[in-house]
């Protein structure tokens, strides 16, 4: 029974997607019928494919029993087996369920989101069947990387998930930027994919299968190992957004802000940290990948931090708060706690898509998403302030709400490598990732002050708009979302879960503790965090006209470009790329092209010549035959005088 659940539980998504796929189009005229009948029936579709993948989910939650696994080989390469089967546990059947309410808020979010105005385009019904089709998929993808058995399929639901966020991101390819962003998404984290495969393929090689239970149980050379760890680690980075394969996560916020959601919270970036937690044991036996990963966690984790506190755009300080956030997870499991990384996801999950969802409503209402043409919304939208409140003070730590418990877990284990060197990874590494945290804390607690004061305090900056609170589609959504953000972290402290996010086969001792109790160092992370919202306060009520990021100085516009890493990446990468490329072109233009083409026209020049001698008239060709004929008979005469 819990397998079938689990085949299912992508299944169901996924047939809803390509249905939805094979939806005639809609009529773009405006006023035509056409278009309501397709956009009902893709609704009616993306709805109910969530809706039966959370309530799969929920069913995996309450049945599955410790890990499972059924599989049936599907193709076999002389010896090396790809197999068709899902892997289950409580993690897995945790984050499914996760994963499947964020996909369903966002499909009925959509729903009101995006419909077609008195002033919007008339395209918005045409574009919506392949929009929610698109999201099915979405959702199908991430959940066969949670239940998938084999590295292959496990492949197959990553890819695809590249592939949607591409289509999402550039759904409405009329909006400034959001065709390159879509493109910048795709191909960065198609650098780190290249890796990915080759570790998976690595894995497979030496194991003689991609089942996952063979690549864990399989005696691998240290060396095999760490090749194939690091190689992985890649398509982690890209995947979940860290240094320096972090770059396309903000500038995926040209998509719609449902999509935004969707990727932050539930899918895509989640995908990375559950990968590393699924293949855990291979990443302890090569203890340098994980020296590795909590480097590039702890500076994600400050890098992302300080770009969100002089960011205007509300969306890329959400963005950027995510990139921050990711860098937490990941140096959980650096330091030896996929527990921990799995439940500040979870918990992240939940209050993520609150504040995006949140955030959507406040664009929806005012028409910008720029901070600095927001202000006093708290008095005209209270139900959306107070679910801001909910997200933003979970994003931040503030107790008892979500992210303090999981933020804890982490800086407690963090705090455990780093004095009694308990993680597999040097006590070094425990060290900056503690450190970093510590950091964060307080930055977090600064920009997410800055949000909630910019947007909802002060004197409204928009004069002539009236908002006010989103109607029923959208705001039941958000205040259902606000429920996990500000309860699910006692849930974990209270140990109704803890248990299924143990993993029995990882040989860490005394790491897992932070999952259920408050960390030793709870005070310390405690006073960061009323250190970072005491100085945003503080600042802001001596001017609250006045932004408080005007307060970095002359650092506001290197914390804004995220240090310009951009600008190195688009120097070190991009235009090596495209000279690289234009060289090809003229390479195989002047000198390939140039050598065929040559020796066609030497060809064409020789036939020339010969078809002239053969296209001589009749009396040239008599008079040449009498010339010859005449020379050889002067010939004769001369020899025979000589004789």
């Amino acid at each position: 029974m819990t397998g079938l659940l689990g085949a299912l539980l992508p299944a169901v998504p996924l047939a809803a997607g390509l249905l939805g796929l094979l939806l005639p189009p809609a009529p773009r005229r405006d006023g035509a019928t056409g278009g309501d009948r397709a956009r009902t029936a893709a609704v009616t579709l993306g709805v109910l494919g969530a809706a039966g993948a959370l309530a799969l989910a929920v069913a995996l939650l309450l049945t599955v029993d410790g890990p499972t696994e059924t599989s049936a080989t599907w193709v076999d390469f002389g010896g090396l087996a790809v197999t068709l089967g899902v892997r289950l546990d409580g993690a897995a059947a945790l984050v499914a369920v996760a994963v499947t309410a964020v996909a369903l808020a966002v499909q009925v979010y959509s729903i009101g989101y995006l419909r077609r105005g008195p002033h919007d385009d008339v395209d918005v019904d045409h574009r919506y069947p392949p929009y929610a089709a698109q999201i099915s998929l979405f959702t199908g993808a991430m959940l066969l990387v949670v239940v998938a058995g084999d590295l292959i399929m496990l492949l197959v639901g990553w890819e695809v998930m590249g592939l949607c966020s591409y289509l999402l991101i550039a759904h409405d390819r009329r909006l400034a930027g959001a065709p390159a962003a879509a493109m910048k998404a795709f191909l960065v984290t198609r650098v780190g994919d290249v890796g990915f495969l080759l570790g998976i393929a690595l894995l497979g090689v030496s194991t003689g299968s991609f089942r996952i239970a063979d690549v864990l149980a399989h005696d691998h050379s240290s060396a095999t190992l760490t090749a194939a760890g690091l190689l992985l680690l890649a398509g982690v980075a890209g995947k979940s957004a860290q240094f320096p394969l972090h770059t396309w996560l903000p500038d995926a916020m040209a998509g719609p802000t449902p999509i935004s959601a969707l990727i932050h919270a539930a899918t895509m970036v989640a995908a990375g940290v559950y990968a590393v937690a699924r293949l855990y044991p291979l990443f302890t036996a090569a203890p340098v990948t994980l020296t590795v990963l909590g480097v590039l966690g702890a500076i994600t984790l400050l890098l992302g931090a300080l770009a969100a506190t002089a960011q205007d755009d509300i969306k890329r300080v959400l963005a950027w708060s995510t990139v921050s956030q990711l860098g937490y997870m990941t140096g959980a499991l650096a330091v030896g706690s996929p527990s921990a990384a799995l439940f500040h996801l979870l918990t992240h999950a939940a209050f993520k898509a609150l504040l995006f969802l949140a955030a959507g409503a406040v664009i929806h209402a005012v028409g910008t998403t720029l901070m600095s043409e927001m202000g006093g919304l708290r008095r005209s939208m209270p139900v959306t302030f107070w679910c801001t409140v909910v997200g933003l003070g979970a994003l931040a730590g503030v107790p008892p709400l979500a992210g303090f418990w999981s933020k804890d877990g982490v800086l407690a284990v963090a705090e455990s490598a780093a004095l009694e060197g308990t993680g597999p990874a040097p006590s070094w590494v425990g060290w900056i990732v503690w450190v970093a945290g510590l950091v964060g804390v307080a930055v977090t607690a600064w920009y997410a002050g800055r949000l909630l004061l910019r947007a909802f305090f002060g004197a409204p900056r928009l004069p002539l708009v009236r908002p006010h609170d989103p109607p029923a589609v959208l705001r039941w959504p958000v205040l259902l979302l606000a429920v996990p953000a500000a309860l699910l972290g006692l849930a974990g402290f209270l140990g109704a879960f803890a248990d299924r996010l143990r993993f029995p086969t990882v040989p860490v001792a005394g790491s897992e503790d932070g999952l259920v109790h408050l960390g030793a160092g709870v005070l310390l992370p405690l006073a960061f965090l009323l250190f970072g919202a005491a100085l945003v306060t503080l600042g802001w009520r001596r001017d609250r006209a006045a932004d408080p990021a005007a307060a970095l100085g002359p650092l506001r516009p290197v914390f804004a470009s995220a240090f310009r890493l951009d600008d190195v990446q688009h120097t070190l990468v991009v235009r090596p790329v495209r000279a690289l490329a234009r060289a090809a072109r003229t390479t195989d233009e002047v000198v390939v092209d140039g050598a065929v083409e040559g020796s066609g026209r030497a060809a064409s020049g020789v036939g020339a010549g010969l078809a002239a001698l053969h296209r001589a008239a009749l009396p040239r060709a008599a008079a040449g035959v009498l010339a010859g004929a005449l020379l050889i008979g002067l010939a004769a005469a001369l020899i025979g005088v000589v004789q």
